[in-house]
């Protein structure tokens, strides 16, 4: 059934089952299921409490009676239906779209609610440690770059790899979606871009509902799974000696799983650590405030069209520090990243390709040219993943940007 368009003073209000916590001096509220969530001051709360027995007029009656605050109910009332947070106005079913769906839905929290048990982490730790111990006695175990080349065969070195990679990467989002779960939280897989990189991604935002070190807990799952796959590799080596090809193979994943680990501190984007870092500073969305305080200072510098109000000014002053100070690492990082990709990662990229492509073309030895269908089979198909991945989130955009143009073009022609 369509719903009213309006909410007045007399409208009712069914909202979907809500969670509500604590957090500092405000409350987050949300629906786990979709992972929406938003943070209110106490009055907020209040109201969405009070909402499942009033109409609106009657809600504000009673706010302003306990707080002394004239609350523009109607308006919350508006800003939770485009959250989809309601369910029904006036006993009216409002349109919304479907919930996500959850990956391995028959995964229940109680089968893996030991995740999140102190001694998980503290045996991740003592494995750690313990491979640190080796390597302190044995300097030969540290991962080295040569651990990579476990063949003589640079083609069955780079498919090998990239396999290797892909699962580790598939390993740590697992890692994040299994402790989401322990949480009571949904997770949803894909792929996804951060600038120029192509990324796996675990949606767990429905673990804004728990604990905070439950959510530190799921944010560094990841990294700590990449951690003990290396330090079991070492543990390993140390205890078999060089095994031939396994043993070399198993050097290679020790190494690699430890290499995914420090791009999980380029909080410029969306990793592992700057989840952590948005959550310790108490920050409903940094990205977003920041990107927004950055195209701020942007418009202010170049002064075009004014530079508007500042976006800062409405966070806490608390969010509002940790805003600004990460406005600085996400402009300079991304400038930097940007900058590494134009001037070393794709003239790089384009002369290996091109290198490859033309020996391919032109032939050469059994081994030349499957060392250079690999590059270029691995090379293409990393291209296409990263388009379609980008495309997916930017796609809709990209036509709306399109259709405004071409309307532009043609107000001119017809004037």
């Amino acid at each position: 059934m369509s719903a009213p368009t309006t909410v007045t003073g007399t409208t009712r209000v069914r909202l979907h089952p809500l969670h509500l916590r604590a957090e500092g001096d405000s409350w987050i509220v949300g629906r786990v299921e979709t992972g929406e969530f938003i943070a209110v001051p106490p009055v907020g709360r209040r109201a969405v409490t009070l909402l499942a027995d009033g109409t609106v007029d009657e809600v504000r009656a009673r706010l302003r009676a306990e707080t002394g605050a004239d609350v523009d109910v109607a308006a919350f009332v508006a800003s939770l239906v485009d959250l989809g947070f309601v369910a029904e106005l006036d006993d009216r079913a409002l349109a919304q779209p479907p919930v996500p769906r959850s990956m391995l839905p028959w995964l229940r929290p109680a089968h893996v609610r030991w995740l999140l048990h102190p001694a998980v982490a503290l045996a991740a730790a003592a494995l750690v440690v313990a491979a640190l111990a080796a390597i302190a006695v044995d300097p030969t175990l540290a991962p080295s770059h040569r651990d990579l080349l476990w063949s003589g065969s640079s083609g069955l070195v780079l498919l090998g790899n990239f396999v290797i990679v892909w699962s580790l990467i598939l390993l740590h989002e697992f890692a994040h979606l299994l402790t989401a779960r322990a949480a009571g939280a949904p997770g949803r897989m894909s792929l996804g871009t951060r600038l120029q990189f192509l990324v796996a991604q675990t949606d767990v935002s429905g673990v804004w509902a728990a604990p905070r070190r439950a959510r530190l807990t799921v944010y560094l799952a990841g990294i700590a799974l990449n951690l003990v796959v290396s330090a079991a590799a070492v543990l390993v080596l140390a205890g078999t000696g060089p095994a031939g090809t396994a043993g070399d193979l198993l050097a290679a994943v020790g190494l690699l799983s430890l290499t995914l680990v420090p791009a999980q501190f380029l909080v410029f984007m969306r990793t592992d650590a700057y989840f952590v870092l948005q959550d310790l500073t108490g920050c409903a969305n940094l990205y977003a405030d920041g990107s927004a305080y950055a195209r701020h200072l942007g418009r202010r510098v170049l002064r075009r069209g004014g530079p508007g109000e500042d976006p800062s000014r409405r966070l806490t002053p608390r969010e509002r520090v940790a805003v600004r100070v990460y406005t600085v690492v996400l402009v300079v990082g991304t400038i930097a990243c940007l900058a590494v990709a134009a001037l070393v990662t794709l003239p790089v990229s384009v002369t290996l390709f091109t290198t490859a492509a033309h020996t391919v073309v032109a032939g050469g030895t059994a081994a030349e040219l499957f060392d250079a269908a690999a590059f270029v089979g691995v090379s293409l198909l990393c291209l296409v993943l990263w388009t379609r991945a980008w495309w997916h989130r930017h796609g809709q955009r990209v036509r709306r940007e399109i259709s405004r143009t071409r309307r532009r073009g043609e107000g001119r022609w017809t004037a």
